[in-house]
């Protein structure tokens, strides 16, 4: 393959390509060096002392060096955005991205790192590996079902938080969302019958987050229809959505999934057709989450739904991940939790609903931009680690 890029892809004068040329990331020192002396404190022979201190307690590392506050952002490229297993490489913008966000939002130091793709036991060893670095992890566009087993094995294997951001940063907001959307419809959270469209890493962490908040009623579908227990050969997370979910054992198509439900919530492309949309119950709930092209267009939506969100950022209620990880990760370092719990997932949820005083349909979800969401994300799940 060749280094050079198709120029045929890229318009020089295209703002958004002059904005990421050079990389939208730096470096920058904490410390001034100004002379000699300021060299044999910050190196050697300065550093040796604090060498020493560490190896002898490791727990010194937190206070000493810039790990207390470092995430690393890490991805293989294979499940990157809407556009697939593009490789490590062209993810590089999203990482980079992402790492902006942490810093923006919550002051964390976020760098990173793209790996060539592997087995399952390869990218948990090389992660392993560079932890040190690093006082937790963050998980992104790594494709499913390989995602599930790389999260969990890391989070036994580290002490530091691991969370894969496309699953729980995801199910954070879509929850927060859900729980003012029924109080504008006036439902209960708990009675809501809801359809999942997508049993990847995103559909399988918003149906175990909603039964986690009580939700009695959640159906899942896929490619091939709803999942439910008579269906054979189910990958392993596909057989636990089976076990957690469907509690009539509804089957067939997604059109028989929504005869009668409260909540449709796309996390998989493709289109919904409206006849399936007419099955839904009165005062509906619509989240078309995919990107760029909602699985419902919001005009359409509209038509059957009296709440609709979507994830892009032209339409009202945007689902999106950034009113979650920040806050997580500010709270998880500050409080030194060790892992991201599932109390700590529902407290952000809880958190990121409360900030918004009296729902409406266009309203059921802070803006990106509502400064007060990171620090009453962080407190919140700070105050349930130490908890």
């Amino acid at each position: 393959m060749s280094a050079v890029p198709s120029m045929s892809l890229i318009d020089l004068q295209d703002p958004i390509f002059r904005a990421h040329e050079g990389g939208k990331l730096g470096v920058h020192a904490t410390s001034q060096l100004r002379d000699a002396a300021d060299l044999s404190v910050l190196y050697t022979p300065g550093v040796a002392a604090v060498s020493r201190a560490i190896a002898e307690d490791h727990a010194l590392a937190d206070l000493y060096t810039s790990r207390h506050n470092t995430v690393a952002v890490i991805s293989d490229g294979s499940a990157v955005l809407g556009l697939g297993d593009i490789g490590p490489l062209a993810a590089m913008p999203v990482m980079e991205g992402k790492a902006l966000l942490f810093k923006h939002f919550a002051g964390v130091d976020a760098v990173p790192l793209c790996m060539e793709t592997g087995t399952v036991d390869e990218l948990v060893e090389a992660i392993v590996r560079i932890a040190p670095t690093y006082g937790g992890i963050n998980l992104e566009d790594i494709s499913a079902p390989r995602c599930f087993e790389i999260e969990r094995r890391l989070t036994e294997r580290l002490d530091i938080p691991v969370f894969h951001d496309d699953q729980h940063g995801t199910a954070i907001v879509v929850l927060a969302a859900l729980i003012n959307a029924a109080r504008v419809v006036d439902k209960e959270v708990a009675d809501l019958r809801v359809v999942v469209s997508g049993a990847g890493a995103a559909g399988v962490a918003v149906s175990r987050i909603l039964a986690s908040a009580g939700v009695r009623e959640v159906i899942v579908a896929d490619s091939r229809g709803i999942i439910d227990r008579t269906r054979g050969a189910l990958p392993r997370h596909k057989a636990e959505l089976a076990r957690l979910t469907n509690p009539r054992q509804v089957s067939g198509s997604l059109g028989a999934a929504l005869e009668g439900a409260d909540a449709f919530i796309g996390v998989s492309g493709g289109t919904v057709p409206e006849r399936d949309l007419m099955r839904m119950g009165p005062r509906a709930i619509i989240f078309a989450l995919a990107n760029p092209e909602p699985e419902v267009h919001p005009a359409v939506a509209r038509r059957f739904a009296e709440v609709v969100a979507t994830g892009r950022s032209d339409f009202p209620n945007q689902i999106n991940n950034v009113l979650a990880f920040p806050g997580i990760f500010r709270g998880a370092l500050d409080s030194g939790a060790k892992r991201v719990t599932e109390e700590m997932k529902l407290a952000a949820a809880g958190a990121i609903a409360g900030l918004v005083d009296s729902p409406t349909a266009a309203a059921v979800i802070p803006s990106v931009f509502d400064e007060r969401v990171a620090p009453v994300v962080a407190a919140t799940v700070a105050g349930r680690a130490r908890r």
